[in-house]
C-alpha cells in the first residue's frame, strides 16, 4: 500500500484516481503531477514502484496539501468571522454562506431539525 503525505492510496485504483485521496489533490492537480514525473494515469497504485513514489513524493512537496492547506482554509475562514464580514457572519451562525435559501433547505449546515413548540396555525 502506498502512503503518500500521510494518507494510505488505495492499491485497486487507478493512479490519476488515487492521487485525489489526499486533501488539495482533484483529477487535473493530480494527472499534472503523473504527467510531470512520466508516469501513466492508468497504471493502477500498487503496480507503481518505488521509484516513482519518491518521484511523486518529491512533486508533492511543493503543494500545499492534507494539514497545511486545512490549516491556511480555517485561518481564512477565522479570519472572515474576525472581521464581521457578511461570509463570517453566516460562518458563526453556522448557515450558508452562498446565498442559497434556508426555509426548507440547507439541513447540511444547520444540522438536525428542532421543533418549535406551538408553531401550527391558528384555525377559525
Amino acid at each position: 500500500m502506498a502512503r503518500i503525505a500521510g494518507i494510505d492510496l488505495p492499491k485497486n485504483k487507478r493512479g490519476v484516481i488515487g492521487l485525489t485521496y489526499i486533501y488539495g489533490i482533484g483529477r487535473s492537480t493530480s494527472s499534472q503531477i503523473l504527467k510531470a514525473n512520466g508516469i501513466d494515469e492508468n497504471i493502477k497504485v500498487q503496480d507503481w514502484n518505488d521509484d516513482q513514489l519518491g518521484a511523486i513524493r518529491n512533486s508533492l512537496n511543493e503543494i500545499k496539501v492534507e494539514g497545511q492547506l486545512r490549516s491556511e482554509v480555517q485561518l481564512h475562514i477565522k479570519r472572515l468571522m474576525d472581521i464581521g464580514c457578511y461570509r463570517g457572519i453566516r460562518h458563526r451562525s453556522g448557515l450558508p454562506l452562498r446565498g442559497q435559501h434556508t426555509k426548507n433547505n440547507s439541513r447540511t449546515r444547520k444540522g438536525k431539525r428542532k421543533t418549535v413548540a406551538n408553531k401550527k396555525k391558528a384555525t377559525k
